[in-house]
């Protein structure tokens, strides 16, 4: 079969050019090969010059390639502040499930602060039999855990609550979002060393930032799956990241995987603190707020193609994309390219964890037509990620965090790929 009828016999699924996800299945190796998604070329014959001279010599720690400095956070301080502000991760640069640590996003309320990982202390007091102080060395001897995991900012995506969509690339716009491989000691046991009183229900969990920020945290997941993270991705947690200790509280929404860890109190009651009031609670139509919305919940963007990128001319094409959700497993991602009227399932790359990056893929064949391209979400709990409008309609525009609506990029006939509700 020659490669045109290979590729003219791809099984369509949905309209506008999406084709079935066994493109991307284990196996599927022959379908590549006799349907290649770009022009390709035999080797030139020359010798190129970095093969005639010997390359650089060993460095004492790793550096990227010099042309991959262009791949960046967007940084955006608070104006009249010192270190406050937020970094976004460039998710449209990545691949895979893990985020470098040096483009992790970053979120902070007064600075980092420079730590003595000698001279830090970890305080567990309140509602417990045995008040307990631990020394980083101290920490390092108990049984650790890693696990793959996402962080997002609850105010990830807040963007698309305006009136207008805000042109800028899928970081830009859904960068307060991250996946890291997390080591630490798991809460719960030291909890159960410093003997847990029966009504210590909640934790007050303090940073040793300049703003002392505190978070108000359930009992039942700090004995569930809470770490105190002193690695990410296999070497010392970053000082923006929290170093030397952040707890860190899978599927939760960030600002309460409080960095720089200094101090956990248990607790009868919420503690009620300036950080889980004045801010991070979600205002409803009505006028009331709601409080305590802590799980992140099942969403997904496509990264490739997306916002302020261009396609180059018709053919075959990769969709990818990641999903997530703080309630477990990604189970199924539909995408579709008319705008939602009709959708196919997705390929998805292994392992699929919980609480965890879920990377996606579709093949897809674009013949320079106006498109709308968009993903589709749904978790092991069964969970379906919704439309924006169904979203608003919910909420509201002044609910500022925990925004997961249906991402729609347009694809114009000139293949510049814009950001649009749909």
């Amino acid at each position: 079969m020659t490669k045109r009828k290979a590729l003219d016999s791809l099984e369509p699924v949905a309209a506008n050019g999406l084709l079935h996800r066994r493109l991307f299945l284990t196996g599927s190796a022959a379908a590549l090969a006799s349907a290649p998604f770009l022009t390709v070329q035999a080797a030139p014959p020359d010798v190129p010059a970095w093969m005639k001279t010997p390359g650089l010599p060993l460095r004492v720690y790793g550096e990227r390639s010099p042309r991959e400095v262009g791949v960046q956070r967007l940084v955006g301080a608070q104006p009249g502040t010192t270190g406050s502000g937020s970094s976004r991760t460039p998710i449209e640069a990545l691949e895979g499930i893990i985020t470098p640590s040096s483009l992790h996003f970053e979120r902070h309320h007064s600075g980092v602060p420079d730590i003595d990982p000698d001279q830090h202390r970890v305080l567990l007091h309140g509602l417990v039999e045995r008040p307990l102080i631990f020394s980083m060395d101290a920490l390092a001897r108990y049984p650790m855990v890693s696990r793959i995991q996402f962080l997002e900012c609850s105010g990830n995506s807040g963007g698309n609550n305006g009136a207008e969509a805000p042109q800028q690339t899928a970081g830009g716009i859904h960068g307060l979002l991250s996946c890291s491989d997390w080591t630490g000691v798991p809460l719960a046991i030291l909890l159960e060393e410093a003997g847990v009183k029966p009504e210590g229900k909640w934790l007050l969990a303090e940073g040793a930032d300049a703003a002392a920020m505190s978070r108000s945290v359930p009992m039942a997941k700090a004995m569930d799956d809470a770490v105190l993270a002193i690695y990410q991705n296999g070497e010392r947690i970053r000082p923006e990241q929290g170093y030397p200790v952040r707890l860190f509280l899978p599927g939760y929404e960030g600002n309460m995987n409080v960095k720089w860890l200094r101090r956990i109190k248990v607790t009868a009651t919420p503690t009620m603190t300036k950080d889980e009031t004045s801010k991070y609670s979600d205002l409803l139509p009505s006028g009331r707020a709601l409080l305590f919305t802590f799980p992140m919940d099942v969403k997904s963007v496509i990264t490739a193609p997306s916002g302020l990128q261009k396609m180059q001319g018709p053919g075959l094409y990769q969709i990818s994309g990641v999903a997530w959700s703080g309630f477990g497993r990604i189970r199924r991602v539909e995408v579709s390219a008319d705008g939602g009227k009709t959708w196919g399932q997705a390929a998805l790359d292994g392992p699929i964890l919980p609480k965890a990056f879920t990377r996606f893929r579709m093949p897809w064949r674009w013949n320079n037509s106006p498109s709308v391209l968009q993903s589709r979400a749904i978790d092991e709990s069964g969970a379906v990620q919704p439309t924006r409008t169904a979203l608003l309609a919910e909420r509201g525009t002044q609910y500022r965090y925990h925004y997961h609506a249906i991402q729609s990029w347009s694809v114009a006939a000139a293949g510049e790929v814009s950001n649009v509700y749909a």
